[in-house]
């Protein structure tokens, strides 16, 4: 029953509906589009993608709610908003298919369909949060040890490649051992060819020895827990500070969602008696992911230890013939180690490999 003096009419009228900012951005110039809560365009414009420039367009709007994609610019453009008194929402755009996926796509109309769906639902917009500054400038780093491992490989692949290709063989070895090895065994009419890579390959060892270092300092002055996550075996200084950057902060998840967080579930695509079985979503950070599939792969390994995360791998891949089978059981205990790993962030808990084995009465080792 309808109060007497609330009608639908004066219901809608008492909604403060917000001023909204569209921002798509770009590398250069990035159009933005400005629309009252009921729908009427205040502004429309083109504005360089600098502090300078964006700090006097958002203070001009100072209480409206900004709207922007997730890209490389969102990090630094939704602390700036944030400073200047916006409301900020990081859209995700692989959800955002009215943007992707429209017939009509120009900058110009992306703004402006940021700003329609931010004032009428946020929610449409499956908005993220971007990780804190420090975090992202620490997680800089780890980047950068990603791309001297790549130009290794790379290397390394080329010296390989060039030496099969004149009937010889580089030497099976470790990565830091290659271009010692190499070397001894580098013919002498591919020296001008190969030996100045081997050089490059040796510099590219003393960098990522550097990171290493690095990474190992960052995780022990500024986050002691990941002294605490590399209780778990195959969980060492590069893959424990790699997962407290990437989630930054544990009050964010519940324990269950972090393996849906990473893309690491199953897609789902349920439709009347249809429910096949999809491969996982690989949403989230693509080398967590990487990081968390080696650590199982070691924990499934033949040098990993008996523990609760093991078992649980061994029942799930059976007597190993069947690959699809192993497959599955590295992507179910990569996703219950970081499950795991947040479970013990969140509470400080002292890692117990036989935790559940315990509780249902397994044997455990002495």
């Amino acid at each position: 029953m309808t109060h007497p003096t609330c009608t639908p009419a004066t219901l809608l009228t008492s909604v403060q509906l917000p001023t909204t900012m569209g921002l798509d951005l770009s590398d250069r110039e990035s159009h933005f589009h400005v629309m009252r809560g009921d729908g009427v365009s205040l502004e429309t414009g083109k504005v360089a993608t600098e502090r300078g420039d964006l700090t006097a367009l958002f203070e001009r709007w100072k209480g409206c709610r900004l709207v922007i994609e997730a890209g490389g610019h969102s990090p630094w453009i939704s602390r700036l908003g944030k400073d200047c008194g916006l409301e900020v929402v990081v859209a995700n755009p692989r959800k955002v298919e009215l943007i992707s996926k429209s017939a009509k796509k120009t900058d110009r109309t992306d703004a402006e369909t940021l700003a329609r769906l931010g004032k009428s639902d946020i929610e449409l917009l499956a908005p993220i949060q971007h990780r804190s500054k420090e975090a992202q400038e620490h997680l800089a780093v780890q980047r950068a040890r990603i791309m001297a491992v790549s130009t290794r490989t790379m290397l390394i692949n080329n010296v390989r490649g060039v030496l099969k290709s004149h009937g010889y063989r580089g030497p099976s070895c470790a990565p830091q051992c290659f271009a010692a090895r190499a070397r001894k065994e580098l013919p002498a009419e591919l020296e001008p060819a190969l030996g100045l890579i081997l050089d490059l390959i040796v510099k590219a060892d003393v960098v990522i020895k550097a990171f290493d270092k690095k990474l190992e300092c960052l995780g022990k002055e500024h986050y002691p827990v990941t002294e605490l996550l590399q209780g778990v075996k195959g969980v060492g200084p590069i893959v424990s500070l790699t997962y407290v950057l990437t989630l930054d902060d544990p009050e964010r998840f519940k324990s269950r969602a972090v393996g849906a967080y990473l893309g690491l579930v199953p897609r789902l695509k349920n439709s009347g008696a249809s429910d096949p079985q999809l491969h996982i979503t690989k949403a989230g950070d693509r080398e967590m992911r990487r990081l968390l599939v080696l650590a199982a792969n070691y924990i499934l390994g033949r040098f990993g230890p008996d523990c609760d995360l093991r078992r649980f791998g061994l029942r799930i891949a059976g007597d190993g013939g069947d690959k699809k089978a192993k497959k599955r059981a590295r992507v179910a205990v990569a996703r219950k180690l970081a499950v795991l790993l947040h479970h013990l962030w969140k509470t400080g808990a002292v890692y117990d490999p036989f935790h559940l084995a315990k509780k249902r009465g397994d044997p455990v080792p002495a």
